[in-house]
């Protein structure tokens, strides 16, 4: 495949995956009532943390957040906006501000709904997300010369997984990967999928391999509710 064709499909997953996870971290932040500012932030550091942690492992210094600023934008514009669009709704900032006793029930029913598209957005956004970051993190290893196969699946989940647990430690959540479905254990899947069958179909058809099982094992964990052994 020619080179610059690759490197097109490489980029435009790479924003997919900034949209989505951006979209997780602002979708967190609204729920946690955080103003433009802290939607803003959780929006940026949900879609590039990661990048930012394997980048430091790597020793590819300054991350490339700094170098390629693209991503920071882009994740910017989809916090605002979404901070935007659900500003305007019925329920939002500017009418839970005003007395309207009349319309609780309405928009009790409203916020009823938004909360359970939230759940399943988010954890859509997570998986689309989760799987895209943790093949570009494998590739980004590669791309810089590392071969060994614990450092480049490591990388790998770390990309995947950083930026949620970033995410969830600054809203005060309880991180995400430790305790909903299998999370952590679908990116590893995905990174094995990635790294194992890289020299047999090629690099980005691995990566598309990859990412899909990712995505499937999040989905399929999520229908089913599949969840690691706890002591209750």
């Amino acid at each position: 495949m020619d080179v610059g064709y690759s490197d097109l499909i490489i980029f435009i997953m790479e924003i997919i995956g900034t949209i989505a996870f951006a979209s997780s971290g602002a979708m967190l932040a609204i729920r946690k009532d955080m103003d433009l500012f802290g939607v803003c932030v959780l929006g940026v550091i949900t879609s590039v943390g990661g990048g930012v942690i394997r980048d430091l492992i790597l020793g590819y210094t300054p991350p490339n957040m700094f170098r390629n600023p693209i991503y920071t934008m882009v994740a910017l514009g989809v916090s605002v906006l979404l901070f935007l669009a659900l500003y305007i709704l019925p329920g939002g900032v500017r009418s839970s501000n005003c007395s309207m006793p009349e319309g609780q029930v309405h928009h009790s029913a409203i916020q009823e709904k938004l909360a359970a598209a939230y759940d399943k957005t988010m954890t859509l956004f997570d998986a689309l997300g989760l799987g895209i970051f943790t093949v570009m993190g494998i590739n980004t290893a590669r791309t810089l010369g590392y071969d060994q196969t614990f450092l480049l699946i490591f990388v790998g989940v770390i990309t995947g997984v950083g930026g949620g647990l970033m995410r969830d430690v600054i809203a005060q959540e309880k991180p995400y990967i430790l305790t909903k479905h299998i999370y952590a254990c679908a990116s590893i899947a995905g990174a094995l999928a990635c790294v194992y069958s890289g020299d047999r179909i090629g690099n980005l058809a691995s990566m598309t391999l990859g990412a899909a099982v990712v995505i499937v094992v999040r989905l399929l964990a999520m229908h089913y509710r599949w969840n690691l052994p706890r002591i209750h």
